[in-house]
């Protein structure tokens, strides 16, 4: 366990730039779905390597080694760290959770507040009285399309079918899931946060390709993300749970609608391979060094608590 605990904390600076450059060399939906596994997986593992330590130093105080019948030393940690480590450990996991604690709880806050405004319809499309133009996809039960008269105004009724259809792909994707996992991942790896805007660009980028062949026309799709986007502003009362078409990178979004083959193209390059091979080596590595400083740790208590029997 001495020097497998903290694998799991290191392989995040190494992997998160991976996962990136990977993701811009994949389709949009893969690279939704590999981004959000990444840091889901990432942050598992060093939260569980935190635990880890705390609990190696936890178990040589002399009450806590009581409890789990301990009577010789555990050596699972030098001792001039165990204790440093193991306080520094348990800090780090109770700040991830309470900032994941209070992360979730502003999110259903806020999501809510959204509902309670659009009344107790349950029609896929609501319209809300407003003149600035605004338009995004509400999660919940049911999922609902959320679009102003402002933004019904500024747009043609194609263009509209377009947005509606982007909006659509979020619901039925279930894209906020992925946004919430990559910022509550964040909260347990610093490293990972950066992983938050590439994933939402994927995810918008994934819509974007929905609505595409929805209408059945890319230039329609880009023209209405574009026109759309122009004419938005920034929604405070927005749910930060709310996907939006004209969130992110627009103009590098529009270019990519434009230019038909762009992700089959990259995908193919030996690039992307290698850089995925690196990664899928990053996630194997953190999750068996964590299996294995788990392993070391048990190893280690038994062998404690069988020194009683002697």
């Amino acid at each position: 366990m001495i020097f497998s605990v903290w694998i799991p904390l290191l392989v995040p600076f190494l992997a998160v730039p991976a996962a990136r450059r990977l993701a811009e060399a994949l389709p949009p939906r893969p690279a939704g779905w590999l981004l959000a596994t990444a840091a889901t997986g990432l942050a598992v593992c060093s939260t569980a390597a935190l635990g880890l330590i705390a609990l190696a130093g936890a178990l040589r105080l002399p009450f806590v080694a009581s409890l789990g019948h301990l009577t010789a030393p555990l050596d699972a940690l030098p001792a001039w760290l165990a204790l440093p480590a193991a306080a520094t450990a348990a800090g780090l996991v109770a700040l991830s959770a309470a900032a994941v604690v209070r992360t979730v709880r502003r999110h259903l806050a806020e999501l809510r507040l959204a509902r309670a405004q659009l009344g107790s319809a349950t029609a896929e499309l609501a319209v809300l009285r407003d003149p600035d133009p605004d338009a995004y996809a509400l999660p919940g039960r049911p999922g609902r399309i959320v679009v102003t008269t402002g933004m019904l105004r500024a747009l043609q009724p194609a263009e509209r079918e377009a947005l509606f259809a982007h909006e659509r792909a979020h619901l039925v994707g279930r894209h906020h899931l992925f946004l919430v996992a990559a910022e509550l991942a964040g909260h347990c790896h610093p490293s990972l946060r950066s992983l938050r805007a590439p994933l939402a660009f994927a995810l918008e980028r994934s819509a974007d390709e929905y609505a595409a062949a929805a209408v059945g026309d890319r230039g329609l799709a880009a023209r209405a993300i574009g026109r759309a986007a122009l004419a938005s502003r920034a929604a405070a009362s927005r749910p930060r749970m709310a996907l939006a078409a004209t969130a992110g990178p627009v103009p590098r979004r529009v270019a990519a609608l434009l230019d038909r083959h762009p992700a089959a193209r990259s995908a193919r390059s030996r690039g992307a391979r290698l850089i995925g091979a690196v990664l899928v080596s990053c996630l194997c590595v953190s999750a068996a060094s964590a299996i294995e400083a788990a392993a070391d740790l048990h190893g280690g208590i038994e062998i404690a608590q069988g020194e009683t029997g002697r």
